[in-house]
């Protein structure tokens, strides 16, 4: 048995969709659609399959099981609904969708029709992430006391990515990227108690065009099991994607952008041998990950092995291990009360954005790095 599937959106994303989709054994690949004719008829025709030009004609015209958005964010509520009141099974390339109350809407009706909906979260899947997860389920790492997840060297908001649809989120191409980073932390240290266990902060370095709100941002909470999380993004600057798991027997330093992982498992401050250890660690685990890297993208390149495929690639897991769920009727891998709590995270970092610019904090910062200036050259008088 396979899934019907299509894909709705032939823009920047949808290659990996599609690409993922027909090489599954658990899926056929049956059309594409897009507003945009010609884009719809050079993908149908890349991969051999129809083109549609309307959502409504393409839920008449097939008989689908499941359907993958991957259009602008700002089109995922009413398209989802579509598919599912329709009784299609859909996932949705992030951002999910803009406010906490349409996650909502699509949640209640996906439960109401019996449908399941799921959105990508690739990073989850990731070798290193998998691994690190496995590791945290299994014990391993004993009591998870923290996770903390650092990504610099994002794109900046005004950069050229996705499409001009990001331009008009408060933080453009950059905030296009953020659920990244906020699903990893939720999915590997917890969700927030409540709202009151959340701090948003956020900031504004740069200078734009696109009256963007904020290109920098920190989000903290506690979990219910008492672990404290916290996400750091910073556009700009030297790429760097970061996340530590913090447990009381071991700890883990994952590179996300080398995939690889360090194990820390001594007390390193206990001596001058064990501080040289710590390097030794971090060695290990950097050679280690990088052989094991290197013998995974040579198996990719030169054999033909779906499997390996599959380990390597992590939208084609993910999007193999929900075709798997689907067949079987079990649960998604992804929840959708974690793609709730990440929507509403997004809504608190905008919000915090948006008061700083109602309150012109960002005026008086800089009008206070100006005194200080001033103050350094003698310009303004010191107070009696």
């Amino acid at each position: 048995m396979t899934l019907s599937a299509a894909v709705v959106g032939g823009g920047v994303v949808s290659d990996r969709h599609l690409s993922g989709l027909a090489q599954n054994p658990l899926v056929e690949l049956v059309a594409v659609c897009d507003i945009d004719e010609q884009r719809a008829r050079e993908q149908a025709k890349k991969y051999g399959i129809k083109a549609y030009f309307d959502m409504a004609e393409l839920l008449e015209g097939e008989s689908l099981d499941w359907i993958h958005l991957c259009t602008p964010v700002q089109t995922h509520r009413d398209l989802a609904l579509q598919a599912i009141e329709a009784g299609v099974d859909v996932q949705i390339e992030k951002p999910a969708t803009l406010a906490v109350e349409e996650m909502k809407e699509i949640a209640a009706a996906a439960d109401e029709h019996d449908v399941t909906v799921t959105v990508v979260r690739n990073h989850l899947f990731d070798v290193v992430t998998v691994d690190a997860r496995e590791r945290i389920e299994s014990g391993e790492l004993g009591r998870i006391r923290g996770v903390d997840v650092v990504a610099a060297g994002k794109t900046l908001p005004d950069d050229q990515n996705r499409g001009s649809w990001a331009f008009d989120l408060p933080g453009g191409e950059f905030e296009e990227g953020i659920p990244h980073q906020i699903y990893l932390a939720l999915a590997l240290g917890g969700y927030p108690r409540d709202e009151d266990a959340v701090h948003a902060t956020t900031a504004l370095a740069g200078e734009y065009d696109g009256g963007f709100t904020y290109d920098g941002l920190q989000l903290q909470w506690a979990t219910d099991e008492e672990v404290l999380c916290s996400v750091k993004l910073l556009a700009g600057g030297v790429p760097q994607r970061v996340l530590l798991v913090h447990g009381e027997e071991r700890s883990l330093a994952v590179d996300l952008l080398s995939q690889t992982t360090i194990t820390l498992d001594r007390d390193y401050g206990a001596s001058p041998v064990a501080r040289a250890m710590s390097n030794v660690d971090h060695v290990l685990g950097r050679v280690g990950g990088s052989l094991r890297n290197a013998a995974g993208m040579a198996k990719r390149r030169f054999g033909d092995d779906l499997e390996t495929e599959l380990k390597w690639n992590a939208h084609y897991r993910q999007f193999d291990e929900e075709a798997r769920a689907l067949l079987a009727d079990e649960e998604p891998t992804v929840s959708l009360d974690e793609v709730t709590w990440t929507v509403r995270l997004m809504e608190l970092v905008r919000e915090d954005a948006e008061r700083r610019e109602a309150t012109g904090e960002r005026d008086t910062a800089e009008s206070a790095e100006a005194e200080d200036d001033q103050h350094a050259t003698g310009a303004v008088a010191e107070d009696d």
